[in-house]
């Protein structure tokens, strides 16, 4: 019986080698009342199955973190600039800020607030369509250490600091109405 050789000249070449990462963060407000971070949830968990398999053939991990930005210092941890917000490997994939009136979340707070407006292929939506999540990530796949997540000074926007206060306000009314003591 002839024994067969690996084919490289390396000793670990038939070792499995360790997946590299795709990290996702899904940062947002609301997903029991906002239609618009429900329905991004939504086409982000198409787009990264739609994906997933490819990406692990081709020695990818995908990890997706969900984070409820529910208090301003989580906002200022995740330096979070409006909601929803989806980061691959640090990087929001919106290639600019636009944002218009989220009646769901002013519900929430009782105030106006704005949440982002995706833009894809010069049509604006109010949830990311799945092909521009797909885009993002292999976008990111593709030119993998080509760039650093982006960093500069943060400053939670006025529009967040809108929602929190009145958010607050609302919450702390609630307890009063309720009975309850405010601590």
């Amino acid at each position: 019986m002839k024994m067969s050789k690996c084919c490289c000249s390396s000793d670990n070449c038939c070792q499995p080698q360790p997946k590299k990462p795709i990290n996702i963060d899904f940062l947002y407000l609301d997903t029991t009342v906002c239609g618009r971070c429900q329905d991004t949830e939504k086409a982000l968990d198409e787009a990264v199955s739609s994906v997933a398999v490819v990406l692990n053939a081709a020695g990818y991990e995908v990890k997706v973190n969900k984070v409820n930005i529910s208090t301003r210092e989580l906002a200022i941890e995740y330096q979070f600039i409006s909601s929803p917000t989806i980061r691959v490997n640090g990087n929001d994939i919106a290639v600019e800020l636009r944002e218009s009136l989220c009646e769901d979340c002013g519900t929430l707070c009782e105030d106006n607030v704005d949440c982002r407006v995706w833009v894809y292929n010069g049509v604006e939506y109010t949830s990311p369509p799945k092909e521009l999540i797909v885009d993002a990530i292999l976008r990111e796949v593709y030119n993998a250490g080509q760039h650093e997540p982006e960093s500069k000074a943060y400053q939670l926007p006025e529009n967040l600091e809108t929602y929190f206060t009145a958010k607050a306000h609302k919450d702390e009314a609630e307890l009063q109405e309720k009975g309850g003591k405010t601590i």
